[in-house]
């Protein structure tokens, strides 16, 4: 038998007091671009569209030009394009025409090493096939299509691919491990790849330190950093080394119906990655990739948190995505903190996770204020929901090096977030929720949803927690709800399939408490609730 206990009153002011304050009708704006008519196209300064030709001086004499005139377009019209790294400068809208591709060259001379960032970090790397630093007013349009020319990076793990592309592969070139499993574009990648050596630029390294490691340091397909006003609309980004679309420490950024592209055993290979960026809308786009689709990042641990630049005011809307690590991911390199982000209407299908939140300690950081509504997923790996702070650790360490488990700056907070309309067909878990001891994950309301999955809902290390009316429907394991080491939690208008044993376990020790369970068609044992005996049974409160 169950008892009823009385909820504190200061669970009840605490769960008025953080409810929510936002409105959807109060989206946040973004600054567009505007060019001149002029057209400049790349065929007039000498391009050639034969395959064999190098282009890379040709386009950059058009943008050039362009950007001297004023701004205008620098059209690429219908062919093959053949060309090395190319900058993008102010006023130029740089527009890949229906049926044109700009492919970048497999000659890896002509990327240089370059002071970049990797996952958050100052880092060498070559240089990205198309960049831009410090330019106002730019765009990449048109319905044509821009490609890394990524395999050329890329290291490949033989039981990612079938049997025959594998053959192909050892075929084209590169070298083997060992053991024969996996494949390296080169002996230099090979021996900085199983040697781990690190491209950080740490204090008193220099670029020419690592050009024996030249070849393992892959580029991102697109960086646009501290740049401002930036269009990307229309285009189809693929075959990136690394990450396709990275916007870094830039504003108003508006990125539309933009097909991004990566092949699934694509190392690193993200579809975009907002990295302490302010005012940005990602719309109308498809993303099929090999890691984290839409990504919003903001630095990595300490220098991050020096950088201080949080990721802020982004709308995330009408967007399909495929293949991924998570539909739309926060973190893990999030150290200068997220706040005011947007997401709805987005259609995520086979993703390995749908909206997903990492962390862990040392990062630092403070995600809030992030509100999603209407999200369809299907056919989810893993966790539809997705809240953890242990992102690639142990509990207490990380690898050999011990963890402080105090509250300090390296302390990452995630709070405040509301989820409406999220319905889910085919997942391991609807919603998974696992903080730290010393900062649990706070004030996250999930509303309106519907979750059909293996298991329904896993809560530890979490405080004010609010599900209401959602119907969990497990195909296989219960409990429906398992909540360990949490407090604060409130259980409205819950559906619990009467032909599971356990609606609700609820364990742990001196941390669970204040749990209510409210609204719901729950009758005595069908299903039953299960109170560890380490957890007073005056924890619960059914209404």
């Amino acid at each position: 038998m169950i008892k009823k206990s009385v909820t504190t009153i200061g669970f009840l002011l605490c769960m008025i007091i953080t409810q929510a304050q936002y409105s959807w009708s109060n989206l946040p704006t973004v600054k567009q671009t505007s060019f001149k008519k002029d057209s400049f196209n790349i065929v007039k300064y000498g391009a050639v569209s034969n395959g064999i030709a190098l282009n890379t001086a040709s386009i950059t004499k058009a943008i050039d030009a362009c950007n001297a005139n004023g701004g205008g377009v620098v059209v690429v019209p219908f062919g093959i394009w053949l060309t090395g790294p190319l900058q993008l400068k102010s006023n130029v809208n740089l527009y890949i025409q229906k049926g044109a591709m700009l492919l970048f060259t497999a000659d890896k001379t002509q990327y240089e090493l370059v002071e970049g960032s990797y996952e958050g970090r100052s880092s060498a790397r070559n240089q990205s096939p198309i960049w831009a630093k410090g330019a106002e007013n730019i765009a990449i349009t048109g319905g044509g299509v821009i490609d890394g020319n990524g395999d050329i990076w890329r290291a490949l793990n033989k039981d990612q691919v079938r049997e025959g592309y594998w053959k192909n592969k050892i075929k084209s070139g590169g070298v083997l491990s060992a053991d024969g499993k996996k494949w390296y574009p080169s002996e230099q990648f090979k021996t900085a790849s199983e040697s781990k050596r690190s491209m950080l630029l740490e204090p008193g390294k220099k670029l020419s330190d690592f050009a024996d490691m030249k070849d393992f340091l892959r580029p991102n397909l697109l960086v646009l950093t501290r740049c401002k006003r930036i269009l990307l609309e229309g285009v189809t980004f693929q075959n990136s080394g690394a990450w396709n679309l990275h916007p870094l420490m830039s504003e108003d950024i508006i990125i539309r119906n933009v097909t991004v592209k990566n092949p699934e055993y694509s190392h690193n290979g993200d579809g975009l990655d907002i990295e302490s960026c302010k005012n940005f809308i990602v719309e109308d786009c498809v993303f099929d990739v090999g890691d984290d689709a839409i990504c919003i990042k903001s630095g990595k641990d300490e220098e991050g948190r020096k950088r201080g630049m949080p990721t802020q005011n982004g709308v995330i809307r009408n967007n399909l995505v495929y293949k991924g690590h998570g539909g739309v991911v926060v973190g893990s390199e999030m150290s200068g903190g997220t706040n005011n982000i947007f997401i709805e209407n987005c259609i995520f299908i086979g993703t390995d996770k749908g909206l997903r939140f990492k962390s862990t300690r040392g990062r630092g950081g403070l995600v809030e204020k992030i509100y999603a509504r209407n999200i369809q997923m299907r056919d989810i790996e893993q966790e539809a929901i997705f809240f953890d702070m242990h992102y690639a650790v142990k509990f207490a360490t990380d690898g050999e090096r011990k963890v402080d488990t105090t509250f300090g700056e390296g302390t990452p907070v995630f709070r405040d977030m509301q989820f409406e309309n999220i319905v889910c067909e085919g997942a391991n878990k609807g919603v998974f929720i696992r903080g730290l001891p010393e900062a649990p994950i706070q004030n996250i309301r999930i509303k309106n949803s519907q979750f059909i999955t293996t298991i329904g809902a896993e809560l530890s290390l979490a405080d004010n927690i609010l599900l209401e009316n959602i119907q969990f429907t497990p195909q296989k394991t219960d409990p429906v709800i398992d909540i360990k080491d949490a407090a604060n939690i409130q259980l409205v208008k819950i559906g619990f399939p009467a032909r599971l044993k356990t609606a609700l376990k609820i364990g742990g020790g001196p941390a669970t408490k204040n749990i209510t369970l409210s609204g719901s068609a729950y009758k005595k044992g069908a299903p039953e609730i299960v109170i560890d005996p380490a957890v007073s049974a005056a924890v619960l409160q059914i209404k």
